[in-house]
């Protein structure tokens, strides 16, 4: 069977082909390429607007990751077309396989995302032969997407922390969706602080925030101050262990009162 058909058959394109197959050596290692070409009646996509547009000219030939096959890295070869698009000008050919400058494909950065989920970058990277930089642009492009078509319709609970990531008290933010029927990372922010919380609820926007129903947070006062003012709709519900923590406190002092009143003493043992 030739690549040419297998490749059709599972990742075809509608304005382009798959022309001659070959290997060369690269690096001490065979590498599979495969050529791709316009059909005749396709037209420029602008890289901007997305619409069609008269061609201009050709540039130099690019190649563009895929997943490997039977062990060989395969690689998409193609010289790049611009279009002299009647709104954004001269402007480089939008193409269905990659994204923007991205040197690797679509599918083969959705291919690298979804193994480092499982592994390690590092281990990834040296499965498939291909480097730590590489594995991390594929996650970034996932991330990005992500993002960009993510719903936010529907939050009426969310949960705030803060997780130490490096030593000197320093500290992410995170805020979870916890929804029955959605639990899921919303954002991350760095610094735990009044104008980090800010900043979330500004991404979530202030019709969004009237909407919760529920925050549930730890005691930390810059958390406390910006929730009584973005959310003030919302029940606030305390982390128990803080709430422990703080009554252990008060018992501790009265305790330690009532012993000093009784005794003139002024060391006790607390409960802490």
């Amino acid at each position: 069977m030739l690549i040419k058909t297998i490749l059709n058959k599972c990742h075809k394109f509608k304005s382009f082909v798959y022309g001659k197959a070959y290997f060369t050596e690269e690096e001490g290692r065979q590498v599979l390429n495969v050529e791709i070409v316009p059909r005749k009646s396709s037209k420029v996509i602008c890289s901007k607007c997305h619409q069609p547009a008269p061609g201009y000219d050709k540039l130099e030939e690019r190649k563009f990751e895929f997943i490997p096959v039977w062990g060989f890295s395969v690689f998409f070869i193609y010289t790049m077309r611009r279009g002299e698009c009647p709104t954004c000008g001269v402007r480089v050919e939008e193409v269905p396989w990659a994204y923007g400058k991205h040197h690797q494909t679509r599918t083969y950065m959705q291919f690298l995302a979804h193994w480092a989920r499982k592994l390690s970058w590092k281990e990834v990277a040296e499965s498939f032969q291909t480097t730590w930089p590489k594995v991390f642009q594929a996650v970034a492009y996932i991330v990005e997407w992500g993002l960009k078509h993510r719903d936010l319709s529907g939050i009426t609970a969310i949960g705030i922390d803060e997780i130490q990531w490096h030593k000197g008290h320093e500290y992410l933010t995170l805020v979870y969706q916890i929804n029955s029927e959605a639990i899921r990372l919303l954002w991350i922010g760095k610094d735990r602080t009044v104008k980090t919380l800010l900043r979330f609820f500004r991404f979530l926007g202030k019709e969004r925030s009237q909407k919760l129903k529920f925050v549930c947070s730890d005691m930390w006062k810059p958390y406390v101050k910006v929730i009584k003012k973005k959310a003030n709709e919302a029940i606030h519900i305390l982390d128990r262990f803080h709430i422990v923590a703080k009554i252990n406190k008060a018992i501790d002092e009265v305790r330690a009162e009532e012993y000093r009143k009784k005794n003139g003493k002024r060391w006790l043992r607390t409960t802490s």
